[in-house]
């Protein structure tokens, strides 16, 4: 999150020792450890959330391909049963002779 090298945070606390004096700046210190963790502890809880809703909108994708997927099999085994039905009948030898009974 934050790169700082030794030299920045050398030339950091020098400028803070020069305007806060030695008498505030361990005050100082603390106040800003303080409010890197909180902001580090933030900025992760972000992330762990952002991760979270990713992971469940890939879910809700995948069983939104699932749905199709299972409603195109059902198509395709309803054709084919109507496919087998037709040829069924077709060569189904009742079907096949005329009726012999005047109408």
């Amino acid at each position: 999150m934050f790169d700082v090298g030794f030299s920045e945070l050398l030339m950091v606390g020098l400028v803070a020792l020069l305007v806060l004096g030695p008498e505030k700046l361990p005050k100082a210190a603390r106040l800003a450890g303080f409010w890197l963790g909180k902001a580090r502890s933030t900025v992760a809880a972000v992330q762990i959330e952002l991760q979270q809703e990713l992971h469940a909108e890939e879910i809700r994708q995948m069983m939104n391909r699932q749905l199709l997927v299972d409603e195109i099999q059902q198509t395709i085994a309803d054709t084919e049963t109507e496919i087998n039905n037709a040829v069924e009948a077709w060569s189904d030898p009742k079907t096949d002779k005329p009726d012999d009974h005047p109408a």
